[in-house]
């Protein structure tokens, strides 16, 4: 069926949609990365070398995808020659890895490609505080593949007991200095079994002169705790510092406020996440999961508690005096209760207008005992009692109106006032809510750089988790947020690309791509439901005008009467002219028969085939009459073999009519 212009037009424009929409989801599958360049600001010379630098590593990065053939040729290959076959046998999407190398200058970087702990050191002391069974930091690490999703040669530190304590720790290249410099921490987590109740976050350890990691244990002083954190459905990104009092020298925890997302996903679907936390000089910072930011603030505003106490607290030795009138109404004093107040009338009465019905059973039970109940076989006075057959509504009740002593319903008095109390007044000595006295707080100081915290020069790990193998990968520390972007690019990137060719199919991706951005079904529905309608819609097959009979429709009439009044004038005329016509035709068939007999007698000889040829021109008549005395039943032309057809269902119309009416 051929379409007009307008219409090929609105179909080219939702094709449009549709691939504007792909384009859309791989935007999104690059934002991140895109995002992080964007906001490095670098200066034009910088940016020069670094993206020379970036172009020499992906040449020698450059990740190739191989077909099945080619997969399995070198896998035997590999095999023939002793090489590693069953850790890539389960990757479908398999890419070339190389250790990321930093590029430029950090203060520490981790990535467990070779396969040891020999820079870390596992903690040796016991938790405080704890039952002996469990003080121990005695839970296990080990450095492996992921279990999904892997890429071959990358490996990272995974917590491989449960319900244990595990602490372990590495020194920094060189301690970090708060002065000038931002702060970037960043590393990989992956929950590969879920997460029921544990933490995957880190520390700083302070720098102190004695610092011994074979000690590292809960109450070892740090500078910093970020990372994630569950327990039952409270999900968490902390981001903890440790600020010490100028006046005191004591040391308080502040709390960054909540993420702004919901976190669950990032510890329930068992991919890898980038956690990064960004602290600037001028006292902002931000957390980011996956390059994208989940919550930023301000160390002086957005933490808790306040970095800076109040100026001033309430006097603690203020008291308020004792004719201190803080009601600001009081009953009138010379309010006087009415004479016909009566405070003992009751709140209920018995209506005195009642009666009791009639037909009141006052003789009959409401309940009496089941007749047809019998006791049990096992039943046993001495033990059970005497045994009671259970009650049952009265059967003499069910047609009475009640039974029982009958008693006179209540209704409210209309006596019934209460207790008098006098009308509130406005107290004419309110002295309005006492507050004790503003002082000058004692404690009070003013820190403007919170950002300056303790220098800190290891990293550790102290956990307790109810779930094992929770998967930890590639930490660094620098002060450069592009030297982070590009060791994420080299790492994280690859598992995220490696998950992504992983995934079931184009529709979960489409899927998870409308569950980040909800505006996304809006072109699904025009780019799939609009197409099909438009289908049904023109394609679908239309019935031709010569299938349609035209029926003739009675006009209809308000009144009934007067419709059933002219129905039976019809049906009299019509059985009249029938009549009249049959009296017309039978006298014409006499008549003609008359004529040919006489004419045959004049002729004075048999011939039967004239005979045949008149009666048959005789049928012919009759048939037309009665095909012009029937109704029309459609608009066009009918073969004359039907008049008979249409008389018979007129007469068959005609009789219903009649046993309708009767």
């Amino acid at each position: 069926m051929k379409l007009d212009r307008g219409w090929m037009w609105r179909l080219l424009l939702l094709s449009s949609l549709a691939v504007a929409a792909v384009a859309a989801h791989k935007e999104h599958f690059d934002a991140d990365i895109l995002d992080a360049d964007e906001d490095m600001g670098l200066d034009e010379e910088e940016l020069k070398v670094l993206m020379a630098e970036d172009e020499e590593e992906e040449e020698e990065q450059e990740a190739t995808v191989m077909d099945d053939e080619e997969q399995a040729e070198e896998m035997q290959n590999e095999g023939a020659g002793g090489g590693k076959t069953g850790s890539d046998a389960n990757v479908s999407f398999q890419v070339t890895y190389k250790t990321p190398v930093p590029t430029g200058e950090v203060y520490f970087a981790e990535t467990f490609d070779d396969g040891s702990l020999d820079r870390w050191q596992l903690s040796k002391t016991m938790k405080e505080d704890a039952d002996d069974d469990i003080a121990k930091y005695d839970g296990k690490w080990a450095v492996e593949q992921l279990k999904e999703n892997k890429v071959p040669g990358d490996q990272g530190l995974v917590l491989k007991s449960r319900a244990k304590h595990h602490a372990i720790a590495a020194m920094l290249d060189k301690p970090f200095v708060f002065q000038d410099e931002p702060l970037v921490i960043q590393y990989e987590v992956n929950f590969q079994d879920g997460i029921d109740c544990g933490g995957a976050y880190i520390k700083l350890i302070s720098d102190a002169g004695n610092l011994n990691l074979e000690q590292f244990h809960d109450r070892t002083p740090y500078t910093i705790m970020f990372g994630p954190d569950k327990c039952g459905e409270d999900y968490k990104l902390h981001f903890i510092f440790r600020h010490k009092n100028p006046l005191n020298k004591d040391m308080e925890e502040k709390h960054a406020k909540r993420a702004d997302v919901d976190l669950k996903k990032f510890y329930t679907d068992k991919k890898t996440h980038l956690y990064t936390l960004v602290l600037n000089p001028d006292n902002s910072y931000e957390m980011l999961i996956d390059q994208s930011s989940v919550s930023r603030g301000n160390l002086l505003t957005d933490v808790v508690p306040p970095v800076n106490p109040p100026k001033e607290i309430d006097d603690p030795n203020d008291s308020k005096p004792e004719d201190w009138d803080e009601r600001a109404k009081i009953p009138d004093p010379e309010a006087v209760k009415p004479d016909d107040w009566d405070e003992d009338a009751p709140a209920k009465i018995e209506d005195p207008d009642a009666s009791k019905p009639e037909g009141w059973l006052d003789d009959e039970l409401e309940f009496v005992p089941d007749p047809n109940a019998e006791k049990p076989e096992d039943w046993d006075e001495e033990m059970d009692g005497e045994w009671e057959a259970p009650q049952v509504p009265n059967p003499a009740c069910e047609t009475a109106p009640g039974c029982g002593q009958w008693k006179r319903p209540m209704i409210n008095n209309p006596q019934y006032k209460g207790k008098w109390k006098a009308p509130l007044v406005d107290n004419p000595n309110y002295q309005g809510v006492w507050k004790p006295r503003k002082i000058d707080n004692p404690d009070y100081f003013e820190d403007l750089q919170p950002f300056r915290m303790t220098p800190f020069k290891a990293l550790g790990l102290e956990l307790w988790s109810m779930t094992s193998d929770i998967y930890f990968d590639n930490f660094i520390i620098t002060s450069y947020k592009e030297v982070a972007d590009r060791w994420a690019s080299d790492s994280w990137g690859l598992k995220k690309l490696v998950a992504s060719a992983n995934e079931p199919g184009i529709f979960a991706q489409l899927m998870m791509a409308a569950e980040e951005r909800p505006w996304l079904w809006v072109i699904y529905i025009l780019t799939i439901g609009l197409p099909v309608g438009l289908t049904v819609l023109f394609c679908w097959p239309k019935k031709s005008e010569d299938d349609y009979v035209y029926k003739k429709v009675d006009i209809p009439q308000a009144n009934v009467e007067e419709e059933e009044e002219e129905e039976e004038e019809e049906e009299e005329a019509a059985a009249d002219e029938e009549d009249k016509a049959a009296d017309e035709a039978t006298e014409g068939a006499a008549a003609s028969a008359t004529e040919e007999a006489e004419e045959d007698n004049q002729a004075g000889g048999d011939n039967p085939e004239g005979d045949d040829e008149e009666e048959e021109e005789e049928e012919e008549e009759e048939e037309g009459e009665e095909e012009s005395k029937a109704p029309e039943r459609t608009l066009e032309d009918e073969p004359k073999e039907g008049g008979d057809i249409t008389e018979e269902s007129h007469k068959q119309a005609v009789r219903k009519r009649r046993v309708r009416k009767d």
